[in-house]
């Protein structure tokens, strides 16, 4: 929405006293010796000036006779009296103006309608005053407050929902996730593990709490562990080659047998070396044969 200023200009006719015999142009009465007026180039009276000629103030709608002083701008005419600001009433026919909307302003007024105005308490918002901006609306730092607990929030931070805004507290209270460890909620990153929250720092080995984001890992019994912490401390030792059974890399698949464990590699008869994973075997003095081997013992 633009606007200029300008200055109003003076009246398009003349008026003046008839010395030679004419008559008006309109009622054809003698104008010798009386007051006329010369508009486009026809002479008339006064009257029918008045009631044909005379142009319409915008302001009061009344026609601008002879003996007014008469102002117009763009087509538009006033008295120079009813020539004046819409918002306070100022006189403007000596002043500088401003045109905007069809509205004629002073520039003190063009400056107040012109500031933002506030989003919250809708007064305005003066020009050097602290405000927040927020998609194309304005606030008094003091009326930007929470949907949810009416405080403000100013210039701190704050969480957009819909058109409602909310402060850091009231955000986490109402829509943050809760870390399934801590229970406090997770405001920024975050994990998650089998649909559960978790916040990075939380989410981390039993034993050396080396975070497991990212990580590989092991899960115990709704514990967690890291790699290095599992083979050392909870990992079940394999009864071939004594090294412990994670899970990872080769040799995933485990042989369960009467408590013991083995890697399905090392699940092997003692005498030939052949695998006895999925295959019949025999145990004899805590070693395993195959069938063969074992009749042989």
């Amino acid at each position: 929405m633009s606007f200029e200023r300008h200055s109003a200009g003076p009246r398009l006719y003349t008026v003046g006293t008839m010395s030679d015999r004419l008559d008006c142009h309109y009622c054809r009465a003698a104008l010798q010796g009386k007051k006329y007026v010369e508009k486009e180039g026809h002479k008339c009276c006064v009257k029918c000036f008045e009631k044909i000629c005379a142009n319409t103030c915008a302001e009061c709608r009344k026609p601008i006779g002879v003996d007014s002083k008469e102002l117009h701008y763009k087509s538009r005419y006033w008295h120079d009296t009813c020539f004046r600001c819409a918002k306070c009433y100022h006189p403007l026919a000596n002043e500088q103006f401003v045109a905007k909307d069809n509205k004629i302003l002073c520039a003190k007024c063009t400056t107040r309608e012109d500031s933002l105005r506030c989003n919250g308490c809708h007064k305005q918002i003066l020009p050097g005053g602290r405000n927040v901006e927020y998609k194309g609306s304005a606030w008094h730092e003091e009326c930007f407050i929470c949907s949810n607990c009416k405080k403000a929030i100013g210039a701190g931070s704050f969480f957009p929902k819909g058109t409602d805004v909310f402060c850091v507290t009231c955000h986490e209270e109402k829509f943050a996730k809760h870390c399934v460890k801590c229970k406090n909620p997770i405001t920024t990153g975050g994990i998650t593990y089998q649909d559960q929250p978790w916040h990075g720092d939380c989410f981390v080995c039993e034993t050396c709490h080396k975070k497991l984001a990212g990580q590989r890992f092991t899960a115990v019994e709704d514990q967690y562990y890291c790699v290095d912490c599992y083979k050392t401390f909870v990992a079940k030792k394999c009864s071939g080659c004594n090294n412990p059974i994670t899970g990872f890399g080769k040799g995933s698949n485990v042989v369960n047998y009467e408590g013991h464990a083995w890697h399905e590699y090392c699940f092997t008869c003692k005498k030939c070396s052949l695998s006895l994973a999925n295959k019949r075997f025999v145990r004899h003095n805590e070693q395993i044969y195959c069938p063969d081997c074992a009749k042989k013992l």
